[in-house]
């Protein structure tokens, strides 16, 4: 295991032998880490050091032997270097290694730092694909009769406020519990989401291969190549800097990647330990508690390529994208409602809402009946999924005008489906859609405003000396800014809700006057009387 660390550079062959590269991959691979890691990992990022050696041999052998000749003597600087040793060996492999990269050419160079960022990128996905498998060993541990969940804290939390103030009391403090995590803004963010849909990707292919034979497996590790090619011959990070309307794809990229379908999961886990063999029959006991925030596109303080304007953008981006995630899901929810009315029958309520989906528009319940004739819920959310998208186009006749009323439709079908006795269908699926629209609204993510009250002073300053619509001179480009950011909060407001952005920060707050002024730059940018 010690033959890659200990042979000189000119003594090295060109092609090991398939035995001998094994064990000096793995030693490779444990010298890393800096740390003695778990087996799952080491093999991992052996398997992954063994691909992308490959692809470079593939693109040109030269390359793959220089590869191994820097990974080779960065392991023995590092290991010279966190032993605490002051040994020649460290200092003539340091010294290799720059000689090395300042004798090739930029091309070269650009290539071996694109396959070292790759396999660094690949060993963070064997951690966190052992941190996975990990933390599923922990849960299949957990005895489900036990009050005391070590991967839940949030019911352990709940049980002891339960014990502490009565069942009543915590059930309250429950409905007021909210989760607000704040995505900020990095206009320096230089990765690609082209570079991370390609890490995501063999992430998926590393989780797939313990699971397949070796006709799958090969077609895995085919597909692997794939994905690392394309990270060596891709360059790795941006020409230009992204907008902050660019940037808002990051929020959207997590959203459809993880916490859409994550956050009801959540929800559903502490209903499972709140009401055992009952959940996913009677009404939830959580509340839809997480509201994600973000800065991303409303925080202006020292950047001026946040505006007004950018804002709008960036706000519209969130609600068309919301609406076409839960026209999606609520169209797919409402397809698998084929109970016929002789069996569930659907509630005066729900039938109610029928009548009024009909008076709206004949010609998407016609369709929706086409479909499902003796299908009543199923033809009611198809109707309700119809006008989510006509939200997005903002059909005036048949759009919901806020997140509230489309919640409340989907609680009609609920609670109809519950009565006609079809409760796994009411508090399954249904009961996630409606946690999702509850979570993210119309908006997606609440759009925190953020300014320096240095700005809003001055604004007023300004204001007072020429007026509020510059009569008496015209008012600085900033002062105008400031007041149309106002009312983009305004229009934001009234197209996505008020959650969409009701946090405003004042940044560098001195006293209450900064307040203060907050609330009357408010006031003049919305008031139509005239100084």
């Amino acid at each position: 295991m010690e033959e890659l660390l200990n042979f000189k550079r000119e003594d090295r062959p060109t092609i090991y032998p398939t035995a001998e590269e094994a064990a000096e991959l793995a030693q490779a691979a444990t010298m890393l880490t800096g740390v003695d890691v778990p087996d799952s990992i080491r093999a991992n990022m052996t398997l992954f050091l063994r691909l992308v050696r490959k692809v470079l041999k593939e693109y040109d052998p030269r390359l793959r032997d220089e590869f191994d000749h820097i990974l080779h003597d960065s392991l023995v600087a590092t290991r010279s270097e966190t032993e605490g040793d002051d040994d020649q060996e460290g200092k003539d492999a340091f010294d290799d290694c720059v000689s090395t990269i300042d004798e090739m050419s930029l091309e070269d160079e650009t290539l071996i730092v694109r396959a070292l960022t790759a396999y660094f990128h690949l060993a963070n996905i064997c951690e966190e694909n052992y941190r996975v498998h990990a933390l599923r060993a922990r849960e299949a541990s957990v005895d489900t009769q036990s009050r005391e969940d070590p991967v839940n804290e949030i019911t352990v939390a709940y049980d002891k406020l339960v014990d502490e103030c009565g069942r009543a009391k915590a059930h309250a403090l429950l409905e007021r519990l909210e989760f607000h995590p704040v995505f900020t803004a990095h206009p320096t963010e230089a990765r690609r989401k082209a570079t991370e849909g390609k890490i995501r990707r063999i992430a998926d292919l590393l989780e797939q291969r313990p699971y397949l034979g070796p006709t799958e497996r090969a077609e895995n590790e085919r597909r692997m190549l794939q994905e690392i090619e394309a990270l060596l011959r891709t360059s790795p990070i941006a020409i230009k800097k992204p907008t902050p309307v660019q940037e808002a794809d990051t929020v959207i990229s997590i959203f459809d990647s993880t916490l859409f379908d994550t956050v009801p999961d959540v929800y559903r886990r502490f209903d499972d330990w709140e009401l055992g063999d009952k959940a996913g029959t009677v009404p939830p006991v959580c509340p839809a508690f997480f509201h994600p925030g973000s800065w991303i596109g409303s925080d202006r303080d020292g950047n001026p390529n946040v505006t007004a304007k950018v804002s709008r953008l960036v706000s519209e981006k969130y609600r068309v994208h919301i609406l076409e995630t839960l026209a999606a899901r609520t169209n797919y929810v409402g397809r698998n409602l084929t109970m016929d009315t002789d069996i569930t029958r659907p509630s005066k309520e729900l039938m109610n809402l029928w009548s009024h989906q009909v008076e709206m528009s004949e010609v998407l319940t016609n369709r929706a009946q086409a479909i499902s004739a003796s299908e009543m819920h199923r033809a009611v959310t198809m109707v309700i999924a119809e006008r989510l998208k006509a939200t997005i186009a903002r059909t005036a006749d048949i759009m919901y005008n806020n997140a509230d009323d489309y919640i409340a439709d989907l609680k009609v079908v609920q609670r109809s489906l519950a009565a006609g006795g079809a409760v796994r269908e009411a508090y399954g699926p249904m009961q996630n859609l409606i946690w999702q629209a509850e979570t993210f609204g119309f908006h997606l993510v609440e759009m925190e405003f953020r300014q320096h009250s240095l700005v809003h002073s001055r604004a007023l300053e300004d204001i007072r000396e020429h007026g509020r619509w510059g009569e008496r001179g015209k008012l600085q480009p900033m002062t105008v800014e400031v007041l149309d950011t106002f009312r983009a909060i305004g229009t934001i407001q009234r197209r996505n809700g008020v959650k969409a952005a009701r946090r405003y920060i004042i940044s560098f707050t001195k006293s209450a006057q900064n307040v203060a002024d907050v609330y009357e730059l408010a006031r003049l940018a919305f008031a139509h009387e005239r100084d």
